[in-house]
């Protein structure tokens, strides 16, 4: 899957491991190498869904992001690069037409609540 970030600067970071781990710990920048290449590996998105990782759809304010987690409670965010996102009739995403991603931040979401 193509992978693409929406800030210059995590981008950066997600591509110097030694970086990553001075910034973020040891855990985390293991976990988030770990998701990077499990969506890179794959195809489309349903081939993470059920991967360790806990990829799902946001809701709310966050409605049409997805997320996986990291340590807790830290989750990666990202979105479909399809534009439109593709659903069913039923309104529902269809992740095995979602074939690329944009990393958008790592962050503690439900604090925002």
């Amino acid at each position: 899957m193509e992978i693409t970030f929406t800030d210059k600067k995590l981008e950066k970071l997600a591509n110097d491991d030694r970086k990553m781990v001075r910034v973020m710990g040891q855990i985390r920048a293991t976990l988030l190498r770990r998701r990077l290449t499990q969506l890179a590996n794959a195809e489309t998105l349903e081939d993470v869904r059920n991967l360790p990782g806990n990829y799902h759809e946001l809701s709310q304010n966050r409605k049409g992001q997805w997320g996986c987690d990291l340590d807790q409670p830290y989750r990666l965010v990202f979105t479909p690069m399809e534009r439109p996102i593709p659903v069913n009739n039923s309104g529902q995403y269809i992740w095995l037409e979602i074939a690329g991603v944009e990393i958008i931040e790592i962050i503690n979401y439900h604090k925002e609540q």
